[in-house]
C-alpha cells in the first residue's frame, strides 16, 4: 500500500539570533512601506527560523495522482524533499502506507525521486544510469536487464540504450530520469518541477508522456510545480500552496470553478482572472446586488441562497470574473482595445474599461475581426452567475 499521510507538519530552517532580529526588522520595514490594509509579506520568522512548511496535513491514497502547485517559495519542493527523507521533518508525522518515516532513512523508503536538473551520470550510459540503483542493491543480472528493458519500452526509448547523455535531447534526458526512477518499482514516485527545463512545445509532449506513464505503472505519484496548467493537466487532485500553507485541495475542476479565496482565483486559470476592487455588495428588498462601474448586477439564485444562508451584511468585495466569462455583447460595459492578441481559434483582448484592465477570451469562429483591433471599442458583458464574490479584507469566497 503507497498511501502518504502528512499530520501537522511544519519545517523551520534554524538561523541565528542575530538573523532572526535582522529578518523581522526587514519585515516591519516592508510592512510599513506598504499601504494596503491587511498586507502580509512572505517573510515568515519565528525566534527558531525561517517557517517554509506549516500546518501541512493531507492524505494522498495509494496509486493517485497529487500535484503540489503555487509560487516559488511556498513550500512546495520543501514538503516534497520532507516525503522523500532529504530534508529533516521539524514538527509532525509522515506515514507512508502504515509506516511512521520521520526518521526512516530515504534509501528504505522505496521511493524514487525525479529532479528538475535530471541528475544523470554523464560519464555512463542510458542503459547504465538505469541500472545503477538497482547494482547498488545487488539485483542478479538478468532481473536488471529484464526490469531496464521494460522500462525504456514502456518510455520508448529504446533505440538510446547505448547513448550517453550529452548525446541525448532533453526530453530523452527527461525520459530516462523517469526510467531510472521507474525501473525499481517504487510504491512512490516524487517528480520536483520535472519539464521546466524544457520549451514549451516539449512540455506539452510530456506532460501526454507522464500520463500516458502513470496509467502503465500503478503506484502513487505526488508532483511539483509552479505551472497551473500542468497541474490542471495532471493532477487527479491538486494542492495550492502559499507561504508555506495548503490554500486548498480538490479535482482541477472544483479549484478552478470554486476557489476558495482571492488567491486561489489568481492563481489557478489562464489567461488569469479579472478582479474588480471595493466593489459594494447592497441588499435590496431580500437580494443581493453588486455595483460595477455604476452598473447595478443582481447576484443569481445560487450566489443569494449562499449569502442570506450566512446573513451576509453589506460590505465591500472584490468581484472575480474568469477572461472566458467575458462575452461579447450589444449591451453592457464598454472600453477600448488596448492588446489584441490572436491565438487562431480565439482572440485574447486587453480591454481598459475606465482605468480597469480586462481580459477577454473571445472566439474567432463567425467573429468579424475588425471588430476586435487596437484602438477600437469593445462592448461585453457577463453571466452573473459566473461571478466569483470575495470579502474585500479576508478575501475569502463569500460563497463557500
Amino acid at each position: 500500500m503507497s498511501s502518504i499521510t502528512l499530520k501537522n507538519i511544519k519545517k523551520i530552517y534554524p538561523i541565528t539570533a542575530d538573523e532572526v532580529k535582522s529578518r523581522k526588522k526587514a519585515k516591519k520595514k516592508v510592512e510599513e512601506a506598504v499601504p494596503e490594509e491587511g498586507f502580509k509579506p512572505n517573510l515568515q520568522i519565528t525566534d527558531e527560523g525561517v517557517v517554509a512548511v506549516q500546518s501541512f496535513n493531507l492524505e494522498i491514497k495509494d496509486k493517485e495522482f497529487v500535484v503540489l502547485v503555487g509560487p516559488s517559495g511556498c513550500g512546495k519542493s520543501t514538503t516534497l524533499r520532507m516525503i522523500a527523507g532529504l530534508e529533516e521533518i521539524s514538527e509532525g508525522e509522515l506515514w507512508i502506507g502504515d509506516t511512521l518515516s520521520n526518521v526512516i532513512a530515504p534509501r528504505d523508503r522505496n521511493i524514487a525521486m525525479v529532479f528538475q536538473n535530471y541528475s544523470l551520470y554523464p560519464h555512463m550510459t542510458v542503459y547504465e544510469n538505469m541500472a545503477f540503483s538497482l547494482k547498488l542493491a545487488k539485483m542478479p543480472k538478468d532481473e536488471i536487464d529484464k526490469r531496464v528493458r521494460e522500462a525504456a519500452k514502456t518510455l520508448e526509448i529504446t533505440p538510446i540504450l547505448d547513448r550517453l547523455p550529452k548525446a541525448l535531447s532533453g526530453g530523452q534526458r527527461q525520459r530516462v530520469a523517469i526510467g531510472r526512477a521507474i525501473v525499481r518499482s517504487p510504491q512512490v514516485i516524487l517528480m520536483d518541477e520535472p519539464l521546466s527545463n524544457l520549451d514549451a512545445k516539449l512540455r506539452g509532449q510530456m506532460r501526454s508522456e507522464i500520463i500516458k506513464l502513470r496509467q502503465k505503472i500503478n503506484t502513487t505519484f505526488v508532483y511539483v510545480t509552479h505551472d497551473q496548467v500542468e497541474a490542471m493537466t495532471l493532477g487527479d487532485r491538486i494542492v495550492v500552496m502559499k507561504d508555506g500553507f495548503i490554500q486548498q485541495v480538490g479535482t482541477p475542476q472544483e479549484v478552478f470553478n470554486h476557489p476558495i479565496n482571492a488567491f486561489v482565483a489568481g492563481f489557478i486559470g489562464t489567461p488569469q482572472i479579472n478582479f474588480f476592487h471595493k466593489i459594494p455588495l447592497t441588499k435590496e428588498d431580500g437580494a443581493y446586488y453588486v455595483t460595477i462601474q455604476d452598473r447595478k448586477i443582481k447576484l443569481d439564485d445560487r450566489h443569494q441562497k449562499a449569502l442570506t444562508e450566512k446573513n451576509q451584511p453589506e460590505t465591500e468585495v472584490i468581484v472575480g470574473v474568469r477572461p472566458v466569462h467575458v462575452e461579447m455583447s450589444d449591451t453592457g460595459f464598454t472600453g477600448k482595445i488596448e492588446v489584441s492578441e490572436m491565438m487562431g481559434s480565439e482572440v485574447h483582448l486587453h480591454i481598459d474599461m475606465n482605468g480597469d484592465d480586462i481580459v477577454a477570451v473571445i472566439p474567432t469562429a463567425n467573429l468579424d475581426l475588425d471588430k476586435v483591433k487596437i484602438g477600437k471599442d469593445f462592448t461585453f458583458n457577463f453571466n452573473p452567475s459566473l461571478l466569483h464574490v470575495f470579502d474585500a479584507k479576508s478575501e475569502e469566497n463569500l460563497l463557500q
